[in-house]
């Protein structure tokens, strides 16, 4: 496949290594040569099947709406814009593109989500729960779209809304608590990614996945139908 890579940063340079890997074609644009997503024009984005955003959170709305007007399909892994997913979605429908999006692409993260859905049963009984998320100090967005995602699967599963504490500290790759307490015992889920390699991989798969699909997608609702 041909991809372009949108981001030269740690996580949008690895998905470009993990794509020559897997034997794709990769052109990679950083924001200084595609400032407003000015560089993702329908003649520029010609023969590409896929792209990629792993950008920032001022960059990847301008980044989004460029690619939905020339018709390209798009997995965004940047976090922190999705107070527009309804407008979003919505766009994605009128482009009858491709588009998918994630929290985060690992595979042992939907793990992690899987695995907080039955803990946080204990909401229901005498259990104080709260979330804790730390990543590296250049990360842009408070709480992580991670730890929001986790947020919402707790709610939904036990009816209560949990306190999220952020840190920013050194070269933390991203690290994931859900802690629940009671007088009688603790209940401790953590995800700790080692490098961003995950993350990397996920959305490369992601991307394979994506190219022969229209449609508005979640990455937490098809991640097991990748291969």
């Amino acid at each position: 496949m041909r991809l372009l890579i949108l981001g030269r940063g740690k996580t949008g340079s690895l998905a470009a290594q993990v794509a020559r890997e897997r034997h794709h074609h990769i052109e990679v644009l950083g924001g200084a040569e595609n400032a407003n997503g000015s560089a993702l024009t329908p003649a520029r984005l010609q023969g590409i099947e896929v792209v990629i955003d792993f950008t920032t959170p001022s960059a990847v709305l301008s980044n989004i709406e460029a690619c939905l007007a020339a018709g390209a399909n798009l997995v965004v892994g940047t976090t922190g814009w999705y107070e527009k997913l309804p407008n979003i979605e919505a766009s994605v429908e009128q482009a009858g593109t491709g588009f998918l999006y994630g929290a985060n692409f690992s595979i042992g993260v939907q793990l992690f989500y899987d695995a907080a859905r039955t803990v946080a049963e204990a909401g229901k009984y005498e259990y104080m729960g709260q979330i804790f998320e730390r990543h590296h100090q250049q990360k842009k967005d408070a709480p992580s779209g991670t730890a929001l995602m986790l947020q919402k699967i707790v709610e939904k599963s036990c009816g209560r809304e949990l306190e999220i504490t952020s840190f920013r500290e050194g070269e933390v790759v991203g690290l994931h608590e859900l802690v629940f307490n009671s007088p009688n015992d603790r209940i401790y889920l953590c995800h700790d990614a080692k490098s961003r390699r995950g993350f990397a991989e996920g959305a490369v798969r992601a991307a394979e996945w994506l190219s022969s699909r229209k449609g508005f997608f979640d990455f937490s609702r098809v991640w097991r139908e990748l291969v």
